[in-house]
């Protein structure tokens, strides 16, 4: 008997990986809520490739309102951020019969902590490419794939590779040993997202281009010196720099590597952090999981990160605020020599 699947949350990431797989695999569900739920019924899922829009691919698939219409699915794809994921949990464990696989696909460590105090068989995912929401499930997405699959516990690898078998049906899907070394990787390059965020990168003109470098590299490259520091390996993520070119990035003087960090930037589409800010005019973010926790590792482990402390600290107070509206470079370099 095939495994049935439901994808807990169909945002930008859970929504394109949800449509891939659901194309080739018939036993997937989809539950969200609001104007997202009514979307996926009324339309299916659309999903194209950048500066492809004209060959997007609709799928529809099949939606259930709450948890009990599929009490006996056997995996749950939890899709929500992480300041979301302890209430995710709670209505999984409550309405779920027997021990569902969770695959967990936020960013960052913290789901390592969260989800193992209530299910025991659990696959974490680093997610490989960029996606956003044009509106509610439109989806368009820099590349498709790849994931990343990883566990802490042995007696799920069987599941994890039966999962990840099934996943790779709609979309490139890899196992590895050396989740921590993935997961610490994907976090430095996460980490820009508060930078161009607090900066309103695509929202406002950037003058200063010099000093946009300036702070985006050294924020990059501070962050591999933190991991590193913590004992973690470099990881290889398809489609992003490597750590010696984020070292060149930032050494490099502007005149030399001017050319590849515009081809760079014009790479960069709104993040969800920028979603979450910018658009959805939410405060909750993923900050605190992700440069919260890179900032208090430079603090274990001693090692300097003016760059890093100074955007987190700034985009605690200035994401704080009701009427938050992006900050020059310049003020955020005023920060960082507070440091």
């Amino acid at each position: 008997m095939s495994k049935k699947i439901v994808f807990f949350g169909a945002g930008a990431i859970g929504g394109s990986v949800g449509a891939w797989v659901a194309e080739q695999y018939e036993n997937v569900w989809f539950l969200d809520q609001g104007e997202v739920a009514r979307a996926i019924k009324e339309k299916g899922i659309t999903t194209y490739l950048e500066h492809h829009k004209d060959e997007a691919v609709t799928v529809k698939v099949k939606t259930i309102d709450s948890l009990s219409e599929c009490a006996d699915a056997d995996v749950i794809v939890v899709c929500v951020k992480t300041y979301s994921l302890d209430k995710v949990c709670q209505i999984i464990k409550s309405e779920v019969k027997g021990n569902p696989t969770i695959v967990a696909l936020q960013n960052g460590i913290e789901n390592q902590k969260i989800i193992p105090q209530y299910f025991d068989k659990v696959i974490y995912c680093v997610i490989e490419y960029n996606a956003w929401i044009d509106e509610p499930m439109v989806i368009g997405y820099q590349k498709k794939g790849a994931l990343i699959f990883g566990t802490n516990n042995d007696a799920t690898k069987p599941e994890m590779n039966e999962i990840a078998g099934i996943f790779s049906l709609g979309v490139e899907t890899h196992t590895t040993d050396r989740l921590l070394d993935a997961v610490h990787t994907k976090m430095i390059i996460n980490l820009t997202n508060s930078l161009t965020t607090l900066i309103g990168l695509n929202f406002v003109e950037i003058p200063n281009r010099v000093l946009f470098k300036k702070l985006l590299t050294n924020l990059s490259y501070e962050g591999t010196q933190i991991v590193k520091a913590a004992g973690y390996k470099e990881f290889k993520v398809e489609g992003m720099p490597s750590w010696t070119i984020m070292k060149l990035g930032c050494k490099l003087p502007f005149f030399l590597s001017k050319g590849i960090f515009e081809k760079n930037v014009k790479k960069m589409v709104i993040s969800s952090m920028a979603q979450d800010v910018l658009q959805r005019k939410g405060q909750a973010t993923e900050l605190d999981t992700l440069n919260g926790y890179i900032v208090a590792l430079a603090d274990k482990f001693n090692v300097k990160a003016p760059y890093n402390k100074a955007v987190y600290e700034m985009c605690r107070r200035e994401f704080a605020k009701p009427d938050f509206k992006p900050v020059s470079v310049e003020a955020v370099y005023a920060e960082v020599k507070k440091y």
